[in-house]
């Protein structure tokens, strides 16, 4: 549990500060690339993105989940695995069709649908972020 509790701390923090980072400074900025530019720097945005964030979500996800198979009683299990399920679902459901939307072109709607909706990963992450801390406190 030792090792699933480390990987589960050195993928969350990062993701917590990253979007962090995304929600006030990197999701409101795509309003003011220019119209020439936007799509090449939406579609660079997602493929860049992606090398990023992709082994840190992988990471966490198998690691809250082994986490809560080993200890399914523990709320903070729970509640961090919970956190994980409502992270993937906004992201697949809710952020990914909207940039798919704005690498068509920019689209005011989708793009503050993308800003809105994306709270839902901030809180969720920060939420995340502080179980983990409360986790390696309790465990350790």
């Amino acid at each position: 549990m030792d090792w699933l509790l480390l990987c589960q701390l050195a993928s969350t923090l990062p993701l917590v500060g990253l979007i962090w980072t995304i929600q006030l400074v990197h999701y409101p900025l795509f309003e003011v690339v220019g119209e020439e530019t936007q799509l090449e720097y939406q579609k660079r945005h997602m493929s860049r993105i992606t090398w990023v964030v992709g082994p840190l979500m992988l990471v966490e996800i198998l690691a809250a989940t082994g986490l809560w198979m080993l200890a399914p009683g523990d709320p903070w299990a729970l509640s961090g695995a919970v956190l994980v399920a409502i992270i993937w679902a906004s992201t697949a459901l809710i952020q990914v069709p909207c940039h798919a939307k704005l690498v068509e072109g920019f689209d005011a709607r989708a793009h503050r649908r993308l800003v809105n909706s994306n709270w839902i990963r901030t809180i969720a992450w920060t939420l995340r972020g502080v179980i983990v801390l409360i986790m390696v406190t309790d465990y350790a």
